[in-house]
């Protein structure tokens, strides 16, 4: 760590009248990394805000957790902190074998950044990105503009580094029709179920690589789950069940490694070798069929709006329409929170139930997705949370299936299967 810093007031006076009022820490899991660790800090000690000025030093650091390190990551750090803009904390860990996985690394390091974060009083926010990323200047400056704007967490979307420019062709291609099909899919649940704190457009990416949580909606979850794999995508699905508001920010983008030998299990590196090696593996399960992925925004937003007007009982038809127990329906009528009901649904839903696609299947289901997207835009359905569209919502609980089957009769006669 370069210097010692002492608390200050969470908001400092600029010299031109404008404040920076926001604490922030940016906390980062390292192994391994100390080749892809120096572009990394050079990116975040080049962060401006809004008015393109470097951050105050006494609002915002670098917290690095360096576990089970076999190269000089943490030596490097300590050396280059010395001579970056920004105050850099590194703290050393040897974890025993079954704890020394993603999870537990970015949960210390997240929490390191949390107690500094408290320190400082309210109004805090951690971001997290990984070692091998590269952040643009105004990261930083977007997400807390985020926050600033309502969000409890904020998500950035990825793009591979020139490493990935040397991945087969067959991959690539992939790619680009797993980004179309997403970007649809993203877009028909925007349109069937809008979210005023999530307004399009937005992109559907869930990666540690470009995540930021408020120090209040960080501790309300209960912290990052320490699971062994996919840390990021569970944080995500914490926030949801406290019905948190989370942007999936289109402006927010971090270059990350393309290379195919990683440091985490499971990680980017995993994913690409295994689809490298084995081209038709399936697509992330986010990536269904687009008639379910209808199916799935529909009973979502008209939930909402059942459980919004007390209408929402275990004896609705909504029950049987979505195929989950009496016992299950019982839950989701009593949970705390929607969120938390919706979970239940999905979990136990028969309807909802994902089915993978692989890579063949992408072609049909982006021009059948195409094909919906302009039916519903020609609807002009209301784009706002609160507004209930006339026919995409019951007005009763037991109208619901006949007008889901409606639309789906404009769809071709599609149900999910």
């Amino acid at each position: 760590m370069s210097r010692k810093l002492v608390p200050q007031d969470l908001v400092r006076p600029r010299d031109d009248g404008v404040e920076y009022n926001r604490h922030c820490a940016v906390a980062i899991p390292v192994k391994d990394e100390a080749v892809r660790l120096p572009r990394c800090l050079r990116a975040l000690a080049s962060q401006r805000d809004k008015l393109k000025r470097s951050l105050p030093t006494e609002s915002f650091r670098v917290v690095i957790f360096a576990n089970n390190c076999t190269d000089n990551s943490a030596k490097v750090a300590r050396s280059m902190s010395a001579h970056l803009s920004m105050p850099v904390l590194v703290v050393e860990a040897a974890l025993p074998p079954a704890e020394a996985h993603a999870g537990n690394a970015r949960r210390a390091a997240m929490d390191m950044a949390e107690t500094w974060l408290m320190e400082r009083g309210p109004g805090g926010v951690i971001l997290t990105t990984d070692a091998d990323s590269e952040v643009p200047a105004d990261w930083v400056a977007n997400n807390l503009a985020a926050v600033d704007s309502g969000a409890d967490a904020v998500l950035g979307h990825i793009a591979l580094d020139e490493e990935g420019e040397l991945l087969p062709e067959a991959l690539h291609r992939r790619g680009c029709l797993e980004g179309a099909y997403e970007t649809l899919l993203t877009e028909l649940s925007s349109l069937l179920d809008p979210i005023a704190s999530n307004p399009w457009p937005h992109h559907a990416t869930i990666s540690g690589a470009s995540l930021a949580v408020t120090v209040e909606a960080y501790r309300r979850v209960g912290r990052l789950p320490r699971v062994p794999l996919g840390e990021d995508k569970a944080l995500v699905a914490e926030l949801l069940r406290h019905d948190a508001r989370i942007r999936f920010s289109p402006g927010i983008q971090v270059i990350t490694s393309g290379r195919v030998n990683g440091r985490a299990p499971g990680g980017v590196a995993d994913t690409l070798r295994f689809r490298s090696r084995e081209p038709e593996a399936y697509c992330d399960d986010a990536l269904e069929p687009f008639h379910t992925a209808m199916t799935r925004a529909r009973s979502r937003r008209q939930l909402r709006f059942l459980r919004r007007r007390g209408e929402l009982s275990e004896a609705g038809e909504w029950r049987i329409f979505l195929g989950v127990s009496h016992e299950c329906a019982r839950r989701v009528v009593h949970a705390g929170t929607f969120g938390a009901a919706w979970s239940i649904v999905e979990a136990e839903s028969s309807l909802l139930r994902r089915r993978l696609l692989r890579p063949a299947d992408l072609p049909d289901e982006i021009a059948g997705a195409r094909r919906a997207l302009l039916r519903l835009r020609e609807q002009e359905l209301p784009a706002r949370e609160n507004v209930e569209p006339k026919r995409l919502v019951a007005v009763l609980s037991n109208d619901l299936g006949d007008r889901i089957c409606e639309i789906d009769e404009e769809f071709g006669g599609l149900v999910t299967a």
